[in-house]
């Protein structure tokens, strides 16, 4: 297992990292408390750190460290834990945390590193040439890290499984491509994947030859990863998978979080399951070969995510912008991996365009549906201004579809209780919230808007 979805998230590095600085704001992301080992130390021996080392030695630090992070490893919630620089020095430690946790090494430069910690009386920071010495003898240890981040993005998106690499990184037994993007970029399969269907997710299903230790691989856009990522589910209940989003609305939304499944005559992802990928691989070369029109498609979910976030990320250069929306995906869902709470904000202006889909018999594409769905549930958020900034960005005119059938779809959507139409609503961008108290005559209205 690859990510953090049931395991602790813990940080190890060097001195001057920033593990202290960093974790207190991954917890708050992750929806998780923060507890540092040092500081599970001190409390428990009534004294710092650096008075242990004086008094009693840093061999007895060692042995009272190794006990507190067997203690905190052992405990639940799980949370963002903070090891020193020298925990993984301890078979024990180590051994627990390949059981118990998602290890992700901050990594830092060591001249910045002393930059940091100099003056500061750390009993293992006063001298520019030892600590040189011991920060290059423990880059052996964290080579026991699952992963590597820099920065707070980076680590949310390592807690979720989410590699950037080149696609032919992902390995597996299987794989699964689109067929167009195994042609554009020479990828050889036997395997192809189609619509999100039934009958697709069976014809996958009767052409797999695995075992249930065996790992399929996903490449394309998010039809594909939704419909293989099913299969994966399903398939002798439940093998690994990869998903590996060509596609700018996968790299950024789609594939990302494990909420895979299928579409029915009567609607978008009405069968399906929640089943997280071992691994997220991100190649945002693979966007180079993408139509205008498909990155355009992908810029609605950026906008959406923007929106949610309270930054204008559609402003960002398009890598910037895979990477900063993939993270907040990714802390949003790790949160809340079922949809239980707050994951159903990402949905914001989905349920419009679900419904403008259906009626068309999904002739509309997908992003200019979400286009108009945020505009949509701007006007019913009363935020009038946000939406005119949405249209000068997506630029999506009305569609002609049936207004009785798109309202028709509205009220299956998903997020509908006991006839209760429910809808994401922004009271601010960046402070979304789940609204059933929403008139459906101003619903009707805005969807009517939507209509040429």
């Amino acid at each position: 297992m690859a990510h953090a979805l049931e395991r602790h998230l813990a940080l190890v590095g060097s001195m001057g990292a920033g593990k202290s600085t960093l974790g207190p704001l991954i917890a708050e992301r992750l929806g998780r408390p923060f507890v540092s080992v040092d500081a599970v130390v001190e409390e428990r021996s009534g004294t710092s750190v650096s008075d242990l080392f004086e008094t009693r030695g840093e061999a007895s630090f060692r042995e009272l460290e190794e006990e507190a992070a067997a203690d905190v490893l052992s405990r639940r919630p799980l949370a963002v834990v903070e090891l020193g620089g020298g925990a993984l020095a301890s078979e024990r430690t180590r051994t627990l945390l390949a059981e118990l946790a998602l290890i992700v090494h901050i990594e830092i430069e060591p001249d910045e590193a002393w930059g940091r910690v100099s003056g500061t009386g750390r009993p293992l920071a006063r001298d520019p040439q030892a600590f040189r010495a011991l920060y290059d003898e423990r880059l052996t240890l964290y080579e026991a890290a699952d992963a590597s981040a820099r920065d707070l993005d980076g680590v949310l998106l390592a807690a979720a499984g989410i590699r950037f690499a080149p696609h032919d990184d992902a390995r597996g037994d299987a794989l699964v491509a689109d067929g167009r993007v195994a042609e554009l970029h020479a990828v050889p399969t036997s395997l192809f994947a189609g619509a999100k269907t039934a009958a697709e997710a069976e014809r996958l299903w009767r052409s797999l030859q695995l075992d249930r230790g065996s790992t399929l691989v996903a490449l394309g856009g998010g039809t594909t990863t939704d419909v293989v990522g099913f299969v994966a589910a399903t398939y002798m209940r439940g093998i690994d998978w990869i998903a590996v989003p060509s596609t700018l609305v996968g790299q950024v939304d789609a594939a990302i979080g494990g909420k895979v499944g299928i579409d029915l005559p009567e609607g978008k992802n009405l069968v399906g399951a929640f089943h997280w990928p071992t691994a997220t691989v991100i190649d945002t070369t693979l966007l180079d070969t993408l139509p205008g029109e498909e990155l355009q498609n992908g810029l609605a979910e950026v906008v959406k995510t923007g929106l949610l976030a309270g930054e204008p990320l559609w402003e960002l250069e398009t890598v910037e912008q895979v990477r900063r929306c993939a993270a907040f995906k990714a802390a949003v869902c790790l949160r809340d991996p079922y949809e239980g709470a707050e994951r159903a904000h990402l949905n914001l202006g989905h349920t419009f365009a679900h419904a403008l889909e259906a009626a068309s018999g999904y002739r509309v594409p997908h992003g200019h549906a979400v286009a108009l769905g945020l505009l949509a549930a701007l006007r019913v958020s009363g935020l009038d201004d946000d939406a005119r900034i949405v249209e000068d960005v997506l630029e999506a005119p009305p569609v002609a579809v049936d207004r009785d059938a798109a309202w028709a779809a509205l009220q299956r959507d998903k997020k509908a209780r006991g006839g209760e139409i429910h809808l994401v609503v922004l009271d601010a961008p960046g402070k979304p919230r789940l609204a059933s108290d929403v008139e459906p005559e101003r619903i009707r209205e805005a969807l009517d808007a939507l209509i040429a």
